[in-house]
């Protein structure tokens, strides 16, 4: 049991994989909308970097061990999986099964000092200008997508390890 003794249960089921997918799609379908004419400038590029650091934030907070952040992931985790499940049984009569990667990854100790400046960077920027929803969008989809087997959970899989390393040179942990 992680610190605290506040259970982590880190199982996504397709219905989370679905909410999640569904909020990258919104952010990225507005983005690309916006730009129609030059959408891979760098000028355009750059306004769908901050819904992408969310997002990698957030698949890094649902690879958090535990403690108060992590069950904060968790419990979101928890959200995106029923509201998606809800959505998949009684929208379409489909399924939610279990879609979560057989091998979890585990961040390092310097990758948890990483997620915890990272988190109050997010906080700084976001109290600038008041509750900033493409912050919240981001977060919850890396969330959402940050234990999936599929290629949709690449973010978590690619950002874990990089960050752990990181983390774990600026501490001297190495």
């Amino acid at each position: 049991m992680p610190p605290l003794d506040i259970p982590t249960y880190g199982l996504v089921s397709l219905g989370g994989v679905t909410v999640g997918l569904s909020l990258f799609a919104w952010d990225f379908s507005r983005w690309f909308a916006g730009h129609p004419k030059k959408r891979f400038s760098l000028k355009a590029l750059r306004k769908l970097l901050p819904f992408l650091g969310c997002m990698a934030y957030g698949s890094l907070l649902i690879l958090s061990a535990g403690g108060l952040i992590g069950a904060a992931a968790d419990w979101s985790l928890w959200g995106t999986n029923q509201v998606g499940e809800i959505v998949l049984v009684y929208g379409v009569g489909g399924t939610a099964p279990n879609v979560t990667r057989s091998t979890h990854l585990a961040l390092t100790p310097g990758g948890h000092a990483v997620v915890i400046i990272t988190t109050v960077v997010v906080i700084a920027v976001s109290g600038i200008r008041g509750m900033r929803w493409d912050f919240a969008r981001g977060i919850l989809a890396g969330i959402s997508l940050g234990l999936a087997s599929s290629i949709a959970g690449a973010v978590g899989f690619l950002v874990a390890p990089s960050v752990s390393w990181l983390g774990d040179q600026v501490a001297g942990i190495l």
